[in-house]
């Protein structure tokens, strides 16, 4: 008989992960005694730690539900764009770690004032928390749906549970609680997706090879479509699309940034990104083969689904009447893991951004014991408002969960990376042409979004012909280009003051030159 309720060792189980969770937060509480050890944690923590934790914080719910859940009614296509991370990465490390760990602080956008000017530290750091606000309301949200659809618990009360003990976490432990936590949870969240999944291939008759064979005959495994089409989800357009999320992930967001300020040594910060990055690609294969693995085994297999289930909601029904007991916990663990460890790195970082970039401009003569306290108060009232996006979401249905998480970062990067690559790589570009660009990538935006989404039947706008109709994640694409080339161009017109050489990869090349001879 198919388990359908968790059995009372599965909630001990989650229980005994939650309370190990909490006592971490009280357990670094001590050390929180100034802002340098709440946001950066005095630069003392090992480079594999940092490295597990940037996996983790890249690894949430949305992973362990939605990439299931695509694998299962589509292909590996979405993958691609984590292919191309690797590739930025691999590529930028060796500038951007080095780079940021001379140019700032504590907020990564103290590099973009540096580099251009007051205005573009405001408008990136906006665009930072208006992304991840996005994301942390759907991540709360996933996890509540799954949650609440196994165990039978109202999901606004598991989502404002989990959420008030993510709070108390990022409060009291500050940065160095979360990476620690990380570590934990990124080993839960690959151990438990390595059981299911042995699981599943050992579950049919021929086993492991009966289950990609079947994958294979049925365009399972790929990454079609290969056509050259912006107008729909095509290998190219996650081929841009991950290009760009790799350069804005991993050279301008604070999640990432920050964590190249907590490893030990300039050294131990590059080891780290790379064993981020490097890592989170199997994993989210790991868990794309884990929706492909279902999709054959509901197929070989007598066992059935319900008529009207959800791909995203297959993998939580194989968990609840497929595995055992205690194993079911370890993975429901596991899923609640992965949520904290996303949501309580990106509380932190955004009450980082809260103190560096707003905070001691207005009040210059605060004391390190000031900024830690409203530091604090910023966790609490982002973790709250993230909570009321995730209620709104459950109140309005979670259709496309993953797409509109693609879509809300595309819409929201703001071409962030365009303004990076443009300080990076060019001397000429200076603070009034990066302004144009920026105005420019804005009105784009609008245009784009007005004219393609749409409200009932019909588009917010309609201008026929001219409305944009190319894919949502070329959107992003386009914005980041846009600030590039109007930024770059712009700038000719205007007279550069000052050459900031040393913020440039000019500096870097000069120095690789130099070490040669």
């Amino acid at each position: 008989m198919e388990q359908q309720v968790l059995h009372i060792v599965d909630y001990i189980v989650i229980i005994i992960s939650l309370i190990v969770s909490l006592y971490i937060g009280v357990y670094f509480a001590k050390k929180q005694t100034s802002t340098n050890n709440y946001f950066a944690a005095g630069g003392s923590i090992p480079s594999w730690a940092v490295g597990m934790s940037i996996l983790a914080t890249l690894i949430s719910s949305i992973t362990f539900l939605a990439y299931p859940g695509e694998g299962f009614k589509s292909n590996w296509i979405l993958l691609v764009q984590a292919i191309m991370v690797v590739v930025v990465l691999v590529g930028l490390v060796w500038i951007v770690v080095p780079l940021y760990r001379k140019a700032i602080g504590i907020s990564a956008y103290e590099y973009f004032e540096k580099r251009f000017g007051f205005f573009a530290r405001m408008y990136s750091s906006i665009a930072f928390a208006l992304t991840h606000f996005s994301k942390m309301g759907t991540v709360f949200f996933l996890m509540g749906l799954a949650l609440a659809s196994m165990t039978g618990v109202n999901t606004y009360i598991l989502i404002w549970i989990i959420g008030i003990a993510v709070i108390f976490i990022t409060l009291k432990g500050g940065i160095e609680a979360v990476i620690w936590l990380d570590v934990i949870q990124g080993f839960m969240l690959i151990v438990g997706g390595l059981l299911v999944l042995s699981i599943i291939l050992f579950s049919v008759d021929g086993g492991p090879a009966a289950i990609i064979g079947y994958a294979i005959d049925n365009d399972k495994i790929g990454f079609a479509p290969y056509d050259w089409d912006f107008t729909k989800l095509t290998f190219i357009v996650m081929v841009f699309n991950g290009i760009f999320y790799g350069i804005q992930k991993y050279g301008t967001d604070q999640t990432i940034i920050q964590r190249y300020l907590t490893a030990k040594s300039e050294r131990g910060a590059v080891k780290a990104a790379l064993m981020g990055v490097l890592l989170s690609l199997p994993v989210w294969a790991l868990f794309m083969f884990i929706g492909t693995a279902l999709f054959a085994y509901y197929n070989i297999t007598e066992a059935s689904l319900p008529a009207d289930i959800k791909p995203d909601e297959v993998f939580p029904y194989f968990i609840m009447t497929k595995l055992p007991i205690g194993l079911t916990g370890l993975i429901l663990s596991a899923l609640i893991a992965a949520a904290v460890s996303s949501l309580d790195s990106d509380l932190n970082c955004l009450s980082a951004i809260a103190v560096e970039d707003y905070y001691i401009r207005f009040k210059k003569d605060s004391t390190d014991e000031q900024k830690l306290r409203f530091g604090k108060l910023i966790v609490v009232i982002s973790g709250i408002a993230a909570l009321l996006i995730a209620t709104l979401y459950v109140g309005i249905g979670g259709k496309g969960v993953l797409g509109i998480v693609f879509g809300l970062y595309a819409i929201f990067s703001g071409g962030i990376a365009g303004i990076f690559l443009l300080g990076l790589f060019s001397k000429r570009a200076n603070r009034q042409g990066l302004n144009i660009g920026i105005v420019t990538c804005i009105v784009f935006t609008a245009y784009a979004v007005l004219t393609s989404q749409k409200f009932g039947d019909s588009t917010l706008i309609d201008l026929g012909a001219w409305n944009f109709t190319h894919h949502k994640y070329m959107l992003g694409v386009y914005s980041h280009l846009i600030v590039l080339v109007v930024g770059y161009v712009s700038s000719l017109f205007f007279k550069t003051d000052e050459i900031h050489e040393d913020l440039t990869f000019h500096a870097y090349y000069d120095k690789l030159k130099n070490n040669s001879k």
